[in-house]
């Protein structure tokens, strides 16, 4: 099973999040503070980090910035910050996901699933689909394969849950899907979402297509029912 790195100056997140990710099959190195991760990181890879972005002796942003001049391994922030600014400026330092403190465990394995099945390598006998799976509608591109997405040619960096949720409107346009099967969409398991977070995630997508095409209003909501991606 993969090593994954657990970085958080709280020892009960420490605690309680290693014991979820263990029973789930997974090894869990812990660390304090960012300058003994990247110290610790350099002796013992690791396949995925989890990283708080508050921390003494070494940010999470920072520990990032050092962690990709030598390696692309996933990596996951924790954040109690209620800025769509920081987690902006972490996905474009590379970060590949966001969960906001507090969080459910159950929530966290999901993600931590979602991302490191995203990074897998990709059976080499197997035959390719990528560009099966490409996906374009009108001025929308998504390579799932690639994680990759643009609009009018401008890339547009989402995270995991909302490359999934957006690749299963834009699948079906002018099908309206509910909350719940956004959820299911987004997650594998039966994992509780409730519909202010999905439709926070909704909204954050608006808004990171509208620092694009400030017209951009392709995602439709269907009060009482649901959300669609508008038809060409």
């Amino acid at each position: 099973m993969p090593t994954i790195a657990l970085v958080d100056d709280d020892r009960n997140i420490l605690a309680s999040v290693s014991i979820a990710l263990e029973a789930e099959g997974y090894r869990i190195q812990t660390y304090t503070d960012g300058a003994s991760a990247f110290d610790g990181l350099r002796q013992t890879p690791a396949d995925l980090a989890i990283l708080d972005i508050k921390m003494p002796r070494m940010d999470g942003m920072e520990l990032l910035r050092r962690i990709r001049q030598k390696s692309d391994i996933p990596v996951i922030f924790l954040t109690s910050k209620d800025e769509e600014i920081d987690e902006l400026f972490g996905l474009k330092m590379g970060a590949d996901d966001f969960i906001r403190k507090p969080f459910s465990q159950r929530l966290l394995v999901e993600r931590v699933k979602a991302v490191l099945r995203r990074g897998a390598p990709k059976d080499a006998t197997a035959p390719k689909e990528t560009d099966a799976k490409a996906l374009e509608r009108g001025q929308l591109t998504m390579d799932p394969e690639r994680h990759n997405c643009s609009w009018k040619n401008e890339p547009v960096t989402l995270t995991v849950t909302e490359f999934l949720i957006l690749q299963a409107l834009a699948t079906r346009p002018g099908v309206v899907k509910s909350r719940n099967a956004l959820m299911d969409a987004a997650y594998d398991d039966s994992v509780y979402v409730d519909d202010r977070t999905i439709d926070s995630h909704i909204k954050r997508l608006r808004k990171k297509f509208k620092v694009v095409d400030n017209s951009f209003d392709m995602i439709e909501t269907l009060y009482g029912v649901g959300y669609r991606f508008k038809e060409a």
